[in-house]
Order: C-alpha cells, then structure tokens, then sequence
C-alpha cells in the first residue's frame, strides 16, 4: 500500500468549506511523510507541522460545534482578537501549516511531472528545491535558509524516496507516481482552497522567521 494512499484528503464540498474535524484526522498523517525524506535534517518542518497541527486541535477541542469548518476558527478569531489578528491563535499555526502542506504539494508534484536533474536523474534535489523555493523559502531568514540548504543537499535517492512512499515496499516507478497522483487530486484542491480563504479574507502575513 502507498503511505499517501492510506490516508486521503476527502472531496470538498461546492462552497470549498474545509471540516475542522476531518482535516485535523487527514492531515496528522502527513508528518510521516517527512520520514521518507530520510534526513533528519528535514525534521525542523516535521516538527513545525506536529506543533501547528497541535494549536489548531487544542482551538478546535474547545468548541467543536463553533469550530466545524476552518473558516468559522478563522472568523471567530478575527472577532475576538481584532488587534492582533491574524498574527494570533489557530490563525498563526494554520497560516504557517499551509505552506508545509505546499511544500508536499509542490514536491510531489514536481515528481509526478517527470521534473528530474538529466544529469543526476536518481536525485530529488531539483524537485525538493523547487518545492523550497516556492513554499518556505521567502518566510526565512538567513540563517533558516542556510540550514535548509543544507538539508537540500541531504535529499535522498529518488528510487528509495519511492520506495518509502510505498511503505518499503518494490513497487514500479509509474505504480507510485501514478498512486502520487491520485492522493493530489484532492489534496491540491484543499491546500489551494487554504490560500483561497487567507486571501480573501486578508489574513496573510509575510514576516520571516
């Protein structure tokens, strides 16, 4: 079985609105992915993820009946911390969440495209930088950006970064890029529907860290 097959983003409704609920079950998953990376030099994200999935949860727990979507977290949010909003609560660890979550996309993406190095064609590290530069890199400061570069250059094999989406498993290359693919679909249009909502709603913020 593939690791991204296991756990699929559910199908949105028409209105994009996001179920608090079923997003926080979906998404705890997704810090495993970074363990196909290989690396520990790539746990400084996986831990980021784990701590804003955390924040959201522990807002979500308090009022799940007022929470159910994302959106409500973010409006009521907005209505109580008018001051300092969106810089605050669940609205702070999403907006940092999402940009690990298109981190994945882009990575993943950048795979099932065919995007390779034609002279390193079994390293990653053209997809993984892709993925950096357009997700994270512009909300990091120097010195984050230096250790980034290094994990970069830590980027695994792309056969055994295949072989760990698979669960250890050999299975074909089309197999796992075409199974890639499929876990994309729904997980592409939640992460876009995310940066929808901040930008619609004015709540996206470009301080680095």
């Amino acid at each position: 079985m593939s690791l991204l097959l296991d756990n699929q983003f559910k199908e949105l409704p028409p209105d994009k609105s996001i179920d608090t609920k079923l997003f926080l079950e979906t998404v705890a998953h997704l810090p495993t992915f970074f363990d196909c990376l290989g690396s520990k030099v790539f746990s400084p994200i996986k831990s980021d993820i784990n701590g804003n999935i955390t924040k959201i949860r522990g807002i979500y727990l308090k009022d799940p009946t007022k929470y159910v979507t994302l959106q409500s977290i973010l409006e009521a949010e907005r209505e109580a911390h008018a001051a300092e909003w969106p810089k605050v609560g669940a609205t702070l660890a999403l907006m940092w969440l999402k940009r690990g979550l298109r981190f994945i996309q882009i990575l993943l993406q950048s795979l099932a495209d065919g995007e390779k190095d034609e002279n390193n064609p079994n390293l990653i590290k053209v997809n993984v930088t892709k993925a950096y530069e357009q997700a994270l890199k512009k909300y990091h400061g120097w010195m984050v950006q230096k250790i980034f570069s290094a994990a970069l250059n830590a980027a695994p094999y792309r056969s055994n970064f295949l072989k760990a989406l698979s669960k250890g498993e050999e299975v074909k290359e089309d197999v796992c890029l075409e199974n890639v693919r499929q876990f994309l679909v729904n997980y592409t249009v939640t992460v876009d529907a995310i940066y929808e909502m901040y930008t619609d709603m004015n709540a996206e913020l470009d301080y680095t860290v």
